[in-house]
């Protein structure tokens, strides 16, 4: 079963991929757009918090190997 925090994590990490596959097809910055900018206080949060939801990741990751074992 997931944590609440593992989920987030998830969802977190979904943004960032959908925010780089915009941004590599049609260079187009989604965060940015809707939180006023890639230099405003939210999107610099939004991008924080995605970089440490990958981060996170790379422990299910290892929790996945874990139980799979």
């Amino acid at each position: 079963m997931r944590s609440p925090l593992d989920t987030i994590a998830l969802v977190l990490i979904i943004v960032g991929a959908l925010n780089w596959g915009l941004w590599g097809i049609f260079q187009f910055d989604l965060v940015a757009a809707i939180f006023g900018g890639n230099t405003s206080f939210l999107s610099r949060v939004i991008y924080t918090l995605v970089g440490l939801a990958g981060v996170y990741g790379l422990t299910l990751l290892g929790k996945k190997a874990k139980s799979a074992a």
